[in-house]
């Protein structure tokens, strides 16, 4: 996690170009500032729990407020296995995780006003239903359809906290980031005759890291986007959901079953 704080005059910054559209993204006027690091290891993976509220005390001991927060861990088509805190890891680390840290830091966002929370899903979500009666996969595991299933929790749960922090100057936006060359696929098994032809697809079609955090960058600093809250966007435009993504019945049911799970409601 990155901690940026303003020492230099701010300079202009454009994003390049993205996507079929040819036009650029307007981010927030650019920085040098310095980072600075707060510890955090491998340990999200296993204990949700634990590391949420780990990096919540650390980050309030080292920073009085928090302007912006990108919810971006994600953990893709893994085998079937369970976090240390008992939770399916791909709703734990894709949902679970997110749901938690962000209340914890509901109130220092708050008080920071105004600011934003970024969180990134994906337009796989269009092949994820919300099975109130399995949400650990105990019953049946299928890893392609909890890792959708995961990123509809996402947008369901980025617009419920829009709807709660309606007037509060905090803004929640969700993101489809692109297919992007990063090792988050690292638990799909490719024929190995098949590697060199994804290798070569995947350099000539997958966005660069760089080209995929743009949409998140311009929800976090854009000023075009500046009290927009409770919407999807894709290559930093607005993008129209599915009916199912904007159910804000079982946003609400998903949220309250949320709280229960990681105890912040028993």
């Amino acid at each position: 996690m990155g901690i940026r704080g303003p020492l230099h005059p701010e300079e202009d910054y454009q994003a390049t170009p993205l996507g079929s559209s040819g036009k650029p993204c307007n981010l927030h006027r650019h920085t040098h500032w310095p980072i600075r690091n707060i510890k955090h290891d491998s340990m999200f993976c296993m204990t949700i729990i634990k590391w949420s509220c780990f990096f919540f005390l650390s980050y309030l001991k080292e920073e009085p407020r928090l302007d912006v927060l990108i919810n971006n861990a994600g953990i893709f088509q893994c085998p079937y296995m369970k976090t240390e805190d008992g939770f399916e890891m791909q709703f734990g680390v894709n949902h679970l995780g997110h749901f938690l840290l962000t209340n914890l830091l509901l109130g220092l966002l708050k008080n920071s006003a105004p600011s934003r929370i970024v969180v990134v899903s994906s337009k796989l979500y269009k092949y994820g239903e919300i099975n109130f009666e399995d949400l650990n996969s105990e019953i049946s595991y299928n890893k392609s359809f909890c890792y959708s299933r995961s990123k509809l929790a996402n947008i369901l749960f980025a617009r419920e906290l829009a709807r709660r922090l309606e007037g509060t100057g905090v803004t929640v936006n969700s993101l489809h980031p692109g297919i992007v060359r990063t090792n988050l696929g690292r638990y799909v098994n490719i024929p190995l005759l098949a590697k060199p032809l994804f290798n070569l697809v995947s350099w000539a079609f997958f966005k660069t890291p760089l080209e995929g955090a743009k949409t998140s960058v311009y929800l976090a600093s854009s000023p075009d986007v500046e009290g927009v809250s409770g919407k999807y966007f894709g290559d930093c435009k607005e993008e129209e959901l599915l009916p199912k993504a904007m159910d804000d019945l079982v946003a609400r049911k998903l949220w309250d079953i949320s709280e229960v799970m990681v105890g912040l409601l028993k």
